[in-house]
């Protein structure tokens, strides 16, 4: 039973990476808009934008940095779906090989750490090359709190206070 659950799970989280990993190689959301900023401008706009006042000028940097990015990142996309697929297949009329299934898992895990690190080297290309001291300072500031609530999330975790409760067995 608790290897099924862990199967589901993993199929599951699979599922949602590729949703993420295609709409971010295609550059659209829902609706047509540009995906993932929460403001609609697109991936990683959102969070400049709105908390950093960006200028249009700056606007136009960073969607120069995140269009050379995408082409970059649309092979590791399509990769990634691909082993969507091949997960879906080997898991077909209820079959399952523990080899196959860890192969294919392990695959997805170096495709999600390029797209982090990809992620991460955008981030930190738009933090040198287009922000201001100010701004930078506003980013920090920012980090800091979210460092601050995963450790309190982790404390309330450690301390029994904020565990999920466990999937009901059937």
């Amino acid at each position: 039973m608790k290897m099924k659950l862990v199967v589901l799970v993993s199929v599951i989280a699979l599922l949602l990476c590729g949703v993420v990993t295609m709409a971010y190689a295609q550059g659209s959301g829902p609706e047509g808009k540009a995906f993932a900023g929460s403001r609609g401008q697109g991936w990683g706009m959102g969070f400049w934008s709105g908390e950093l006042n960006l200028t249009d000028a700056q606007k136009a940097q960073i969607k120069t940095i995140l269009q050379e990015n995408r082409t970059t990142m649309k092979g590791v996309a399509q990769q990634m779906e691909q082993n969507r697929a091949a997960f879906l297949a080997a898991a077909a009329n209820g079959t399952y090989d523990a080899g196959k299934m860890q192969t294919l898992a392990n695959q997805q895990a170096r495709l999600q750490a390029a797209i982090t690190a990809n992620r991460e080297a955008i981030k930190h290309q738009i933090y040198t090359q287009v922000l201001t001291a100010d701004q930078q300072a506003k980013v920090e500031q920012l980090r800091t709190q979210q460092i601050n609530r995963i450790n309190e999330h982790l404390q309330k975790m450690a301390n029994g206070t904020d565990v999920p409760s466990p999937p009901a067995q059937q």
